[in-house]
């Protein structure tokens, strides 16, 4: 390949791309690397070239730019993950090295992935069907029945289509000498295809000339052709496909939003699913839908709790019955999993041969199961050669935490509990040869190191049933040198695998044609505890703003001047009132000076004890976390981002103002006006109006002063449109005229009511008779008293009444929309469709 000159510019002066590529790649391979990906023998030199090129024509000479560039990119797009246990998500760490593979070599392990896949569908088939691997001995019984993850009662059970499995992932390791095998098989719920798209997003925008200059094959096809499968199974022509989640405490969960977003599925988790009369449905705003297909990420023992783990909160109740019947593709099949068991890869080579007729072309790392004897005696004997896990990926006496260990590693007493073990319950272990890595260039400080990795790849069926393989997937990249798959572990970074070839690649995509793609502006279907969730991230945001205001109010007119409060003492208890009220903060012991900032600062910043401003966030930051296919990469940001730190409290206050205020431009500029926006906006409406009628109850009553009045103006937002309109100064009537009555103010109680009536009366119905459902009724009758009622008129028993019926009103919104509990499911008029 004929080497791109590029001219960049770098912190001293004019260089070379192709000279400051030519440095990075001898300085790496100057310590003479066996077995690396780089320097190795055949590694493909151009391809290689041309990828530093690229990154020095983008970074300079300073890699250490690029791997910032690059982490910046990955989160622009919202990769993210969570440590189990953890309660927010971590970055998703992204070398700016991607890996490259010639299309010679990657052709060779598609090929022995998609041999696996076939293999594995086999003995699926067999073990949930006829049985006649045990039957006739060729398989230990042991084996199938000794898995927590063989679940008897799908014995006898064939899913719809025939076939367990549609998308599988497996780890693959390079050896030093060019060899790849297969360090584990994922078929329960592979996941990281999400990550894989991420990281070659990121990498396009970080190196997109590379794709021309290599030929770098893409991504959608593999996806396009997943899609397409999953709906050729289903009985309708137009299927609902849902990815069914565990939640946003998955540690992947945010793949799954941008998997659900990217193939157009719907992101549903258990209780947004019900089944009735065998077929399945997703409970909408519109009444229950039909899903054909769901792709499942939870763990196959917790998907019905009638058929498996009665405990199980997750799951979907029959969802084995509509399976059985043939109603619903369940993608893969639960008990797949079974497979993934280390002890099955001791009988693989055996089994490829008598099922399929071949020798595997991608074997499993050398793996003895302990389960016969012969086996179970060469196990011990080279203790200290092998890696010791158990036989089915679960904890055991001797390895509680589950994790495979190194013979060599264990101290006197644990090597003589293993071997107690293995006499008692030899069927729970394995032993597997300790497998070396090849190695990959990745950026440390401002060089390049050596790090071991491996290879996630995927493969899924396609409309025709056969088995297409993601052209690279993701490497994982170790943090240190040691090249022993055991000690490397899952590894600390990530990388793009690109696949690169002599022949152009044809740009495709995963969205469809113009010419056949009919035009919709309905943006389909809007689940329940998706509007549930849209409506109280509005309502949280509306509470937080409001709070803050209070606490602004206390913090610049009455405590802010070392003379003295700015307001009267009667209108500063009003303030405070509204603060405990809300138990933002405890009931200071005085109004001196100290004790409104002590109160302040509670109500702004404590999250253990109060319903402060920080713990709204919290709120609004988690419906955030579980809505990110429905909300914006800007949005998500600010609702992730850091509660202020550095400056005083006014200071604080004014960044979390403008954040709330950046939000809301968000929701009212950005979002299309679909069921969903609307229910954000009914959020934010009814909290505004149940904020704006406490405030109105507590600051312009009979005896309002001139203070209680201006803070009312200040809380309501709407001096300046005030003294637009009065010059005459501050007087109750009109005040209460403007921030309760007046339908033309965006922050009155008449302009909420107003809203919230006009967005029920464009949200579906269940019924075809035309007469108002009891929300509707509800928000007709709020608004006509609203916008009969006349200034003077106002008075605390009507607010109360008022406020009462809002909240009465949000009530009802949740029971017609929100669909809580089972009771609402044969309601009268519900649609089924």
């Amino acid at each position: 390949m004929q080497r791109e000159q590029r001219a960049i510019r770098g912190p001293e002066g004019l260089f070379d791309a192709g000279t400051i590529a030519a440095r990075w790649i001898a300085d790496y391979c100057g310590e003479g690397r066996s077995g690396d990906m780089l320097c190795g023998q055949g590694s493909d030199d151009a391809a290689w070239t041309a990828l530093f090129e690229e990154l020095a024509s983008h970074s300079g000479d300073t890699l250490g730019h690029a791997r910032e560039r690059a982490q910046r990119h990955a989160d622009d797009i919202g990769t993210g993950f969570r440590i189990a246990g953890e309660g927010d998500e971590r970055p998703w760490p992204l070398s700016p090295v991607p890996l490259l593979l010639p299309a010679a070599e990657w052709t060779k392990i598609a090929a022995g992935v998609a041999q696996r896949a076939r293999l594995m569908e086999a003995i699926l088939a067999d073990v949930y069907g006829p049985g006649r691997l045990t039957a006739e001995g060729h398989v230990p019984a042991a084996l199938v029945t000794g898995s927590p993850f063989f679940l008897r009662p799908l014995v006898g059970l064939a899913p719809p289509g025939g076939r367990h499995l549609h998308f599988i992932a497996a780890d693959l390791c390079r050896g030093p000498d060019g060899t790849w095998r297969v360090l584990a098989d994922h078929l329960r719920a592979p996941a990281g295809a999400g990550y894989a798209l991420e990281n070659r997003l990121a990498m396009a925008r970080m190196l997109g000339g590379l794709q021309s200059r290599l030929n770098i094959e893409r991504h959608a096809p593999f996806f396009a052709a997943f899609r397409d499968g999953l709906a050729a199974l289903c009985r309708r022509a137009e299927p609902r496909i849902g990815l069914l989640t565990p939640g946003r405490l998955n540690p992947s969960y945010a793949e799954q939003a941008h998997l659900a977003r990217y193939l157009g599925y719907l992101l549903v988790e258990g209780a947004d699913l019900t089944v009735l009369e065998d077929q399945v449905y997703v409970r909408t705003i519109a009444g229950l839908k039909r899903i054909d297909a769901l792709w499942r990420r939870v763990d196959p023992r917790l998907l019905d709790p009638l058929a498996f783990d009665s405990h199980s909160t997750i799951g979907v109740a029959g969802l084995v019955d509509a399976m059985a019947a043939g109603n619903v593709v369940v993608a893969n099949a639960p008990g797949a999993g079974m497979l993934e068991a280390p002890a099955v890869a001791a009988f693989l080579p055996w089994l490829a041969e008598a099922m399929l007729g071949e020798t595997l072309a991608l074997p499993s790392i050398a793996t003895w199961w302990c389960g016969g004897d012969r086996e179970r005696g060469q196990v011990i004997d080279r203790l200290d050669e092998l890696l010791i896990a158990p036989a089915f990926g679960v904890p055991t006496r001797a390895l509680p935490d589950g994790r495979p260990v190194l013979g060599a590693s264990l101290d006197t007493e644990a090597r003589a509990a293993l071997l107690d073990d293995l006499e008692r319950r030899p069927q729970d272990y394995v032993g597997q040869e300790v497998a070396r890595l090849s190695t990959m260039p990745m950026v440390s400080g401002e060089g390049l190191v050596a790090r071991p990795f491996t290879l996630r790849v995927f493969a899924a069926r396609g409309a025709d049933g056969g088995w297409t393989v993601l052209p690279g997937g993701f490497a994982r990249i170790g943090e240190h040198p040691d090249p022993r798959a055991a000690v490397m572990g899952e590894g600390s970074w990530s990388a793009d695998v690109c696949v690169h070839g002599p022949a152009p690649v044809e740009p495709v995509t995963l969205l469809p044609s113009s010419a056949t793609t009919q035009l919709r502006r309905n943006p389909g279907t809007l689940p329940s505890r998706v509007a549930d969730n849209l409506f109280w991230l509005g309502r949280y945001l509306e509470r937080g703003e409001a709070l803050l205001g209070v606490v602004r109010a206390l913090l610049g007119n009455s405590i802010s001047a070392d003379t003295g409060a700015a307001l009267s003492a009667e209108t500063v208890r009003r303030l405070v009132g509204l603060v405990v009220g809300a138990d933002a903060a405890p009931e200071p012991r005085g109004h001196r000076r100290a004790d409104l900032i002590q109160l302040a600062r509670t109500a702004l910043e404590d999250e253990e004890a109060w319903y402060s401003v920080r713990a709204i966030n919290r709120q609004a930051r988690l419906i955030g976390e579980v809505s990110r296919e429905r909300l914006s990469a800007d949005m998500i940001r600010l609702l992730d981002a850091p509660f202020p730190s550095r400056g005083g409290l006014l200071d604080k206050a004014g960044s979390l103002q403008r954040r709330y205020s950046a939000l809301a431009g968000l929701s009212a500029e950005h979002m299309a006006r679909t069921e969903a926006w609307r229910f954000h906006d009914l959020g934010r409406r009814v909290e505004r109006a149940a904020a704006a009628l406490r405030v109105v109850r507590v600051f312009a009553g009979a005896d309002a002063t001139a203070d209680d009045l201006s803070t009312l103006l200040d809380l309501a937002d709407s001096q300046i449109s005030y003294r637009q309109r009065y010059l005459t100064g501050i007087a109750r009537v009109p005040v209460v005229d403007l921030v309760a009555l007046d339908p033309g103010n965006p922050r009155s109680i008449a302009y909420q009511v107003q809203a919230i009536a006009e967005h029920l009366d464009q949200l579906p119905v269940l019924s075809d008779d035309g007469l108002a459902e009891p929300q509707q009724e509800q928000a007709r009758a709020l608004a006509a008293i609203v916008l009969t009622a006349r200034a003077a008129a106002v008075d605390a028993a009507l607010l109360a009444d008022l406020h009462d019926r809002v909240e009465t009103l949000s009530d009802a919104i949740a029971r017609r929309y929100f669909l809580q509990g089972a009771e609402p499911l044969r309601a009268s008029g519900l649609v089924l469709a």
